[in-house]
């Protein structure tokens, strides 16, 4: 089996690079891919950037280039109060966009030809920090509480935003290759001072994402 790991952030690759076997890297379509095993499974990680471009054609370069029979986006995401707390890991049962709207005749959040949530592939983990659920995703930075609050308004269920995954879901829509979303909650916008939060928990425990993305991969 193949996957193809993707994160946002120069943070993030650090942490997972150390996971990966035998790594060797390949540069393609300006990307850095680093190629290795976690357990029996064969890997290609990237970093692809901030926001849904970036990460829109990392993941187009991934497929292409790598063919993995899965994605997983992976990294740190933020709370929206809907159960998932600092240091809980979120794993995405589907993906929607809270910043896309094509006009008249058009559901909120969809983009016109695509669903309107993008369903991620079923992990199997459980424990009392995983969260499952919604994962809501855009072009911005949550931090004003009354952002979280039209993302709730759009998606009551959502448990955590980020600005990378419904761009990966649609690309690997687009491509068939199924997906998967596991990251951490970094911060609670609303909640205090939630960009402090942000860049304190770069000191605490992050890891721990890439810790469960381990446990998973080295199950196959």
């Amino acid at each position: 089996m193949k996957v193809g790991i993707i994160v946002a952030m120069s943070k993030e690759l650090k942490l997972l690079l150390p996971l990966i076997e035998n790594r060797s890297e390949l540069r393609v379509n300006g990307f850095d891919l680093h190629i290795g095993r976690i357990g029996n499974v064969e890997v290609a990680a990237m970093q692809s950037g901030i926001g849904k471009v970036n990460a829109a054609v990392g993941t187009l370069t991934l497929i292409d280039s790598f063919h993995p029979s899965l994605v997983v986006n992976s990294g740190v995401a933020g709370g929206t109060g809907g159960g998932a707390g600092v240091l809980d890991v979120v794993i995405a049962t589907r993906v929607a966009y809270h910043d896309v709207w094509c006009g008249p005749g058009n559901q909120w959040g969809t983009v016109e030809g695509c669903p309107p949530y993008f369903e991620a592939t079923a992990i199997e983990i459980d424990g009392d920090n995983i969260k499952h659920g919604l994962v809501a995703s855009g072009d911005m930075f949550i931090s004003r509480t009354e952002d979280v609050e039209r993302i709730r308004s759009l998606y009551p269920d959502a448990i955590a935003c980020d600005m990378e995954s419904g761009a990966i879901a649609q690309v690997c829509h687009l491509k068939n290759v199924p997906f998967s979303v596991i990251r951490v909650v970094s911060d609670t916008p609303g909640s205090g001072d939630n960009f402090s939060q942000y860049v304190s928990f770069w000191d605490d425990a992050p890891a721990k994402t890439f810790d469960i993305l381990k446990q998973i991969l080295e199950k196959f």
